[in-house]
């Protein structure tokens, strides 16, 4: 059946909201930590700030998800001139986090302190947190039997909007300073507002029961989901440690100038960005998913804890494109592991689980490196990132022992 006109002129929207939402998100990453630098933060300082932004999702992702599934408009009514029709489960949930996302860059931009940038940083959190309802809204313009469409597509998006933002940064550093990042950011979060209030809710299919807290409990104690989420945390502290934390600081360290952070971002995250898509696809059917994720945290964890050796930024970028295309091998496959055994009545439950659980290692891994940092100089974080990744070798070890056999795990969305 082919889609309308209408139906299609939607799916646009959400495109472009989707890109401006992440490009905002991700505008400013790879000169936060130089900024923080900049105004003079030491190194904890600048974990509890890198932080901040997980664990704001620590706290919110969760509730978040759950009020988005149970909100629904009951009567009539007018808000900012629209009516409660065009605002049902999930667009007020995407309009507060294009606000929060724009709001983010506002703080940056009008405060060059230390509180502002924190307060910036939790803001950007609390944008991140309505991913969830982002995810949800997306599938729901894809008929059932597209769901796995839906996501690679929207993964694609994710990585794009990603890359976009970030390999803008350094240029509008070096063009107009710190500010000219931050006032980027907000114009782009502004602007994915404006275009989200003509965002159209999908009509679901049928009653579905709305997600609840009591269904949490069911959920927690499926062993094979806690241990993917265990792995997921040492997986995202690693990277935000690395790329999204303290490597750009490094780089300039290393004699880089802001332009020299785009082509930092550049080797990361196309490298990245080809394996988050070939791995559900290629490897994992053929070498078997455990494997894989096995493969991909030991050479990122050398990757990573060689960061701090490399005695020139041309070597740097060569380590960031390894190590990039080795942790985008086992995101994609933790995320697919993580439901893929889960009944379908549950998968909503599991995957809000799992995304509020891998926010500890966005919060954790620049915390603990900060503090590292600040006793021990900015490459010892490196080398704590190798040991949380020679971790995580260790316990897929333990508890999945993986075998050359094909998996049946599937492709899924990046959620940062």
């Amino acid at each position: 059946m082919k889609s309308t006109t209408s139906e299609r002129i939607n799916h646009t929207i959400f495109v472009l909201v989707t890109l401006l939402y992440w490009c905002s998100l991700y505008v400013y990453v790879p000169i936060l930590s130089p900024y923080l630098d900049h105004l003079g933060a030491s190194y904890t300082m600048a974990g509890i700030v890198l932080g901040s932004y997980g664990l704001t999702q620590i706290v919110l992702r969760l509730p978040l998800g759950i009020t988005s599934d149970r909100f629904k408009s009951r009567k009539p009514f007018i808000l900012l001139g629209i009516t409660s029709d065009r605002f049902k489960s999930r667009k007020p949930f995407i309009l507060l986090g294009m606000l929060c996302t724009a709001s983010s860059c506002l703080c940056f931009a009008l405060g060059e302190q230390l509180g502002w940038a924190f307060a910036g940083r939790v803001l950007s959190g609390v944008g991140a947190s309505t991913w969830v309802a982002f995810t949800v809204m997306y599938a729901g313009l894809y008929r059932g039997e597209q769901a796995t469409r839906a996501m690679g597509t929207i993964s694609l998006l994710t990585v794009a909007g990603q890359l976009f933002g970030m390999s803008m940064s350094g240029y509008l550093v070096k063009w107009g300073g710190w500010n000219a990042a931050f006032w980027t950011g907000a114009i782009i979060g502004l602007a994915g507002l404006a275009l989200a209030f003509l965002l159209k809710e999908p009509k679901e299919s049928g009653e579905r029961a709305p997600m609840r807290f009591a269904d949490l409990a069911p959920v927690m104690k499926d062993k094979l989901l806690l241990k993917v989420s265990s792995l997921s945390i040492l997986a995202h502290s690693v990277l935000f440690i690395t790329m999204f934390g303290f490597t750009p600081s490094y780089a300039l360290s290393l004699g880089a100038d802001e332009a020299g952070l785009t082509l930092l971002v550049f080797a990361f995250m196309i490298p990245h960005a080809v394996s988050s898509f070939m791995t559900g696809k290629r490897f994992a059917p053929r070498f078997g998913a455990w494997n894989v994720v096995l493969l991909g945290f030991a050479v990122s964890a050398v990757c990573s804890a060689a960061t701090s050796l490399v005695p020139g930024f041309g070597l740097l970028l060569l380590t960031q494109a390894v190590n990039g295309f080795f942790q985008g091998l086992h995101f994609p496959l933790l995320l697919g592991l993580s439901i893929q055994h889960i009944p379908e009545q549950k998968r909503a439950t599991a995957m809000g689980l799992y995304q509020a659980v891998y926010a500890i290692g966005m919060f954790a891994g620049p915390f603990l490196a900060g503090g590292l940092n600040e006793w021990a100089g900015l490459k010892s974080g490196f080398y704590l990132a190798g040991v949380l990744g020679l971790s995580a070798v260790g316990l897929t070890l333990f508890w999945f022992r993986p075998r050359r056999q094909p998996s049946g795990a599937s492709q899924a969305s990046l959620s940062r």
